[in-house]
């Protein structure tokens, strides 16, 4: 007894100095827990009820849904791998974290490696999400009815903080943040996601926060979307959107329903600066049913790195004047004095680091570009400063995305 309690000490020590060594205080005030081990488990097989540790250097095969119950909590620690077989999910009740470090990530994927292959994490119920250096990849396998799952969703008002991990090959939403959810999502990579619909990051019916620094490539559907409901009952949706770089996105779900960078609507509230959207099918979206006083927004840049692309996605094709989705028509945003808004190829080109020019990518497809900044971007220097200075998800002063 007292070799297992020495050896739960050891290890409670050694993840609180790995934790403690990232920790760090963000201007939204999030400070990062410190976390003890508590009931190790050990690697192998896992499923059913579970809570307790997933330990440093382990891997884990999840052969049938993990359920967290109220009260208890499920923690993974730096560099814990967790591979997930037959379509299996999370379900949290109590409280979830995946505390990874920079150098030595917490990992979830599907034993197949292939977008689509299992559950992602259902934690519409509960008590707290905490997720940092975290590498989630090929989520969305269908619920019992055929339909894509979220990578991640909540429905509830409860602290949800997501930073500086990665979200990629998903079939849905990405993060689906709803029903109060007080969120913090920093400094993340989502990219290529969602099969013919689906958000990066969808925030609804209430929920409220700061999401900032974050890079979205090849999203179905929109990148951020705010929303609050058609019959407002609770507190409106009411988030800080700033310094995200949002790249190739709306395309998959087509004409139809164009996929934007950011939009806004039903009666959500927002301020909306700073952010860098490219080759997206819209910009930025406010919609009528939003109000006029409900948004603020300026200092972003569009552009494109071509003046038209044609839309296969209907039939017969369409082909799209991507300047003139910007701020579509008949929406209620316009053009800032303070927007860098392109009206020619090179004209307003951030000058991203690398960008081989992505439009329609197929959902799973790899990102290859970098998306920092060269020395003389327009977007250096042109940030609102009550967020950055500079705009995109990369700064100058070492806040933004480290990825």
């Amino acid at each position: 007894m007292k070799t297992k309690q020495l050896s739960c000490w050891i290890a409670a020590i050694t993840l609180a100095a790995s934790i403690a060594s990232c920790s760090k205080k963000e201007n939204t005030g999030v400070i990062k827990p410190v976390i003890p081990p508590s009931h190790p488990i050990a690697a192998g097989n896992i499923s059913g009820f579970v809570k307790g540790t997933l330990l440093t250097g382990s891997t884990y095969t999840v052969t049938a849904d993990i359920n967290v119950n109220k009260g208890d909590t499920l923690l993974a620690q730096p560099g814990a791998i967790i591979v997930v077989k037959n379509n299996s999910q999370f379900k949290i009740q109590g409280v979830f974290q995946s505390m990874g470090t920079q150098t030595n990530p917490v990992s979830f994927n599907s034993d197949s490696n292939t977008p689509g292959t299992w559950g992602g994490f259902a934690c519409d119920s509960a008590q707290a999400v905490t997720i940092q250096w975290t590498k989630i990849f090929n989520t969305g396998g269908p619920d019992n009815k055929g339909s894509a799952r979220r990578t991640l969703v909540v429905a509830k008002p409860i602290k949800v903080d997501i930073e500086d991990s990665w979200i990629e090959n998903g079939q849905d939403d990405g993060l689906g943040l709803f029903g109060g959810a007080q969120v913090t999502i920093l400094r993340n990579t989502i990219q290529s996601g969602g099969s013919t619909d689906g958000e990066a990051i969808n925030l609804k019916t209430g929920a409220t926060g700061t999401v900032a620094y974050n890079v979205i490539f090849s999203q179905a559907g929109t990148g951020i979307k705010l929303e609050t409901a058609a019959v407002v009952t609770t507190t409106l949706t009411n988030v800080n959107v700033y310094n995200n770089t949002i790249v190739a996105g709306g395309w998959r779900r087509g004409a139809a329903e164009p996929g934007r960078g950011v939009s806004a609507g039903v009666s959500a509230k927002g301020n909306i600066y700073n952010n860098i959207i490219v080759n997206c099918y819209h910009g930025l979206e406010i919609f009528t049913d939003d109000g006029n006083n409900n948004v603020n927004y300026g200092n972003n840049l569009f552009y494109s790195s071509a003046l038209t692309f044609t839309d296969k996605t209907v039939t017969p094709n369409v082909v799209v004047n991507l300047r003139d989705g910007y701020y579509p028509a008949g929406a209620l945003g316009v053009a800032q004095t303070s927007d860098i808004v392109s009206t020619a190829v090179g004209n307003g080109d951030p000058m991203f680091v690398s960008f081989d020019g992505s439009f329609l990518n197929p959902n799973g497809a790899p990102n290859n570009n970098d998306f920092h900044l060269k020395a003389g971007s327009p977007a250096i220097g042109k940030g609102n400063a009550t967020y950055n200075a500079d705009m995109g998800a990369y700064t100058a002063d070492g806040k933004g995305n480290k990825h």
